[in-house]
Parts: structure tokens; sequence; C-alpha cells
């Protein structure tokens, strides 16, 4: 049984999600925003900061997962983005709790089974695979969907480990 924090950061608003892997099942535990509309950007950095401390106390995760920066056109929204997913995980550090970096793609892929998925897909997959009934915002079911790519991961991961030290010993004799 561990909880996954999963992060959608975002200079403006920033989604969270959180899901407890028990097994090979996932149980929704909580999501929402982190919402920084109209501070400058150092005071944003700061309510992004803060606001992941306070999940990370409320909910004591064991691990956290973060979209990596898609670079768009713009170079200057890239580099806020950046600085919101710096604030984000220097939060979870600063809790000595790990964070993994995910693509979107990536993410997309896990989900929805599409890299180039759109953001309904993923908030409809998100919804199914955790059975919520309630509308979720964009980024919260962005950030779920962080948690989930994160979890199939880690599962994979160790389902690969298992089989090469299977074969390893079968192969000695």
């Amino acid at each position: 049984m561990a909880i996954i924090l999963g992060i959608d950061p975002g200079s403006r608003v920033t989604g969270y999600g959180l899901i407890n892997v028990v097994g090979n099942k996932f149980e929704y535990v909580a999501c929402g925003c982190i919402r920084t509309e109209t501070e400058s950007l150092p005071e944003r950095l700061k309510t992004i900061f803060e606001g992941v401390c306070e999940i990370i106390e409320r909910y004591s995760p064991q691990q956290a997962a973060i979209e990596e920066v898609f670079m768009g056109r713009n170079a200057g929204s890239a580099l806020k983005l950046g600085q919101a997913r710096g604030s984000a995980m220097v939060a979870c550090l600063s809790h000595d709790l790990p964070v993994d970096e995910y693509s979107a793609r990536k993410v997309k892929q896990a989900v929805v089974g599409a890299g180039g998925a759109d953001k309904l897909q993923v908030q409809h997959m998100v919804k199914a695979l955790l059975s919520i009934s309630d509308n979720i915002a964009e980024d919260a079911a962005d950030a779920l969907a962080v948690a989930i790519c994160h979890a199939n991961t880690q599962a994979s991961l160790i389902r690969m480990a298992g089989a090469k030290s299977f074969s390893r010993k079968r192969w000695q004799h």
C-alpha cells in the first residue's frame, strides 16, 4: 500500500492528485488545484511551494511524480512553467519525498493508451480507472494521470526486476 502524489505543474494553476496503490489496484484519495492567478511570479511560486507542502503534510504520500516541461512556442511560458515545477519539486524534496518525472506523452499513453490523447480523453479515463463519478478539474485529472503513470511504471520495473532475478537463478544450475 503506497500513496502517490501526482503533480501537473502550472504557473497559474497547479493540479494535484493522490492515489493509493493496493496490489495492482488504484484507489482515489483526493485531488484539486493550487490557484495563483493574482500574484507576481515570486508570490505564485511561494503559493505553489506552500500548497504542495500542505498536501504532503495532510496526506503523507510515500512517492511523488511530476509532469516534465513541454516546450511549446513561447519560451517565456516554458520558463515560468519550469519555475513552477521546480517550486513543487523542492516542496516534495524538503519533505524527503522522492520525485520521478514523466513526459506528457508517456502519461497520456499510460492512461489512455495513446500519447496524442486530448485532455478530455485523459479526464474520462482517469475518472473511469478511479471510479470517480463527480466532475474534476482538467489540471487535477492530469495530476491523477501522472500518479497512475508512476504507479504503472513502478509496477513494470518491479515485474522486470523479478523476471531478471528469476532468469539468472534458472541459468545458474
